[in-house]
């Protein structure tokens, strides 16, 4: 398990031990639900509850603070080991760094977060949006200083705009996929996201059995996925992986006969924005594809259903705000373990009565007119079993 040696232990403990030094810092809620699980019947259901993060409502600037601070503290040739994040502010002025510009591609959470740490570090950010990006999440980028526009190209084209401007500007590009050449600043980013591991297994009382991560690119799955698996090596939880349909890297992937990498190109028309990529990133691609148990592709009324869930709990579980991109987990778990038509995909992934289960909702209601739109008005109607819905285990 060489490859998980970045994630060791050790190794983010330091990690979150300089994301604890933020004055705005907190561990975020881990809810038991009792209710659910009963309802699933599975054993236990967990749920990490990221819309508190930082004030932010979602995880993503858990990569961005670690990410940012450790190339500015490698650049003043100091280790980030002797740094709070206070220090390192006053450090950035005092070797004349404050003309740093960082620049990203988002959907909005990762954006939202690099544009927040350039702020509270004083330093530029600037920030493109794919097209159709939610003018919402854009205004919310703005509010934090950040040059930001939306682009009429989709993700993975935003990306390589942000690459072009980087090389003929000299920015410094914070983006949580990797291409040959460009590897170290992506690693930092996961292991900022690994930290939210750590953070759920020093509360946890017994460690999961199955593990349902958001895919996307792959960095933050693959950051979680590899603490667990390094942490629990003796008996590692089922990691599953789970993606829009439009925008299902991993799962086509995971299907070649060949265990190649296959990418989505064009538009990926979803409202789980922040899963709309179509290329993963290599890195986390050649761990998850060896160590990840599933894949399911959903339809857009899986993560409909699955904000619903959670923002309507059963007596005596806890209401969780999960927007567009953080509930699809819930939605594809609830869906495998109700729907008969599903049995035999239960089954393959070995769901049952003793099942502890751990889900984490990226992020709370960032576009709350979408939010309400979806959980009110009941925009995506649960249907039956559908093409490009169905999961894949490995």
């Amino acid at each position: 398990m060489d490859e998980l040696r970045d994630f060791r232990d050790e190794e983010i403990q330091k990690v979150l031990s300089f994301q604890k030094t933020h004055c705005a810092y907190s561990k975020t809620p881990l809810r038991n639900l009792n209710a659910l699980s009963g309802r699933l019947n599975i054993s236990r259901l967990y749920v990490k509850d990221e819309s508190y993060r930082f004030g932010l409502n979602a995880f993503k600037v858990m990569g961005g603070i670690y990410a940012i601070a450790h190339y500015l503290a490698d650049k003043m040739n100091i280790s980030l080991d002797r740094l709070s994040f206070g220090k390192l502010k006053k450090e950035v002025v005092i070797h004349g760094l404050h003309d740093t510009t960082f620049i990203s591609a988002t959907d909005g959470n990762h954006g939202r977060g690099i544009a927040w740490v350039a702020r509270e570090l004083g330093v530029k950010s600037i920030i493109r949006m794919p097209k159709g990006s939610s003018k919402k999440r854009l205004a919310a980028i703005r509010a934090e200083g950040a040059d930001v526009k939306i682009s009429d190209v989709n993700y993975d084209e935003t990306v390589r705009i942000c690459s072009r401007m980087a090389s003929e500007n000299g920015y410094l590009m914070v983006q949580d996929t990797s291409w040959p050449g460009y590897e170290r600043i992506p690693l930092w980013i996961m292991q900022g996201y690994a930290a939210i591991a750590k953070e759920i297994i020093e509360e946890m009382e017994t460690p999961p059995t199955h593990v349902f991560l958001q895919a996307g690119v792959g960095s933050y799955a693959g950051a979680i996925a590899a603490y667990f698996l390094q942490h629990f090596y003796q008996n590692p939880p089922k990691i599953v992986l789970v993606e829009p349909n439009k925008a299902d890297c991993y799962f086509r992937s995971f299907a070649r006969s060949d265990g190649g990498m296959e990418c989505v190109t064009g538009e990926m028309p979803t409202i789980m924005a922040g899963l709309a990529c179509g290329e993963p990133n290599r890195t986390a691609f050649d761990m998850l594809s060896h160590y990840a148990f599933g894949a399911v592709s959903c339809l857009d009324n899986v993560t409909a259903l699955g904000m619903r869930v959670l923002g309507n709990p059963l007596k005596g579980d806890e209401r969780i705000i999960s927007g567009e991109s953080g509930a699809v987990t819930m939605g594809a778990l609830y869906l495998l373990c109700t729907e008969k038509c599903f049995e035999k995909d239960r089954l393959n992934l070995e769901i049952n009565e003793h099942s502890r289960i751990l889900l984490i909702s990226t992020e709370g209601d960032t576009d709350q007119e979408s939010y309400r739109d979806i959980v009110w008005k009941g925009a995506y109607p649960i249907v039956q079993r559908e093409p490009g819905s169905e999961q894949y285990v490995g």
